[in-house]
């Protein structure tokens, strides 16, 4: 007769199928748009406890997918501290981030932790922390260009570190051409012009969002949405007034970056580190 530690190990044997299963049936927390022609062909809004890309392909269209990271990021954090990562060579090539900016898009600038890193690789290591931390409500990393420690590998352990958390981590980039990379979503942004409002001011950011990839199965999609910071939520765009095809852009503080001067360290700020 099979002694008392191999009747243990059989059964452990026959559970770990079924603990398997019981991961895959469980239900898949969603992060939603606010908007149902986004929202219902993505079945309910983008997964939580995942590896989400944005990507620009030239830096003319950084702003656009900053903001929309931004706006994204915002979604998904609710209350809790949101955690961005950046390569100090941003602040270079594209300008700092600027707490007025962050309000403009309806992000409080208290509720930003900035880590600033001086390498890729010293990106990659704080946002596999951040992405490890299940006291953020997101984790944004932004490291510059194509650099080669940002390989399969490495958005696999980001992905590893964003299913163990919870924490949604999205990744946002600057390159011509997407590489291989384990996330659940990649999405290219572009830039829309906006709708005035009254006096012909500026109105609410607009994207014009291309999903390239989609681990659930759905297909290549493109969607043209706003921003609205009162709802924080997206919203359909409309041709009308400032959406029309051949109306001149008109710009509005999405994540406002002046390269002259530091970022404000006034009260409410966000709080600036260093790490690398």
């Amino acid at each position: 007769m099979p002694d008392a530690s191999s009747r243990s190990l059989a059964g452990l044997r026959q559970s770990l199928p079924l603990a398997g299963l019981a991961r895959e049936l469980a239900p898949v927390e969603r992060v939603g748009f606010g908007m149902a022609e986004l929202d219902e062909p993505l079945g309910g809004g983008l997964a939580r406890a995942a590896l989400h890309e944005v990507y620009a392909s030239a830096g003319a269209d950084l702003p656009a997918a900053t903001g929309f990271a931004a706006a994204l990021a915002l979604r998904a954090a609710g209350t809790r501290p949101l955690l961005w990562v950046r390569q100090d060579f941003l602040a270079a090539e594209a300008g700092r981030l600027h707490p007025s900016g962050l309000a403009e898009l309806g992000l409080d600038p208290a509720q930003v932790l900035l880590v600033r890193a001086r390498d890729a690789e010293g990106v990659l290591r704080a946002g596999a922390e951040a992405a490890r931390c299940p006291a953020l409500g997101a984790a944004l990393i932004e490291p510059w260009g194509e650099p080669r420690q940002l390989d399969l590998t490495a958005s696999r352990r980001l992905v590893l570190a964003a299913e163990a958390s919870g924490v949604m981590t999205l990744l946002l980039r600057v390159a011509p051409e997407p590489a291989p990379s384990a996330a659940t979503t990649r999405w290219l942004v572009r830039a829309l012009p906006s709708r005035p409002r009254e006096a012909n001011a500026p109105g609410d950011p607009a994207f014009s969002l291309r999903l390239l990839r989609h681990r659930g199965g759905l297909g290549e999609c493109e969607w043209r949405v706003e921003w609205n910071r009162e709802r924080r939520s997206f919203q359909e765009w409309s041709r009308e007034g400032g959406g029309r095809q051949d109306a001149a852009p008109l710009s509005r503080p999405l994540v406002s970056i002046p390269g002259e001067r530091p970022a404000a360290s006034a009260e409410g700020a966000p709080a600036w580190r260093r790490a690398g």
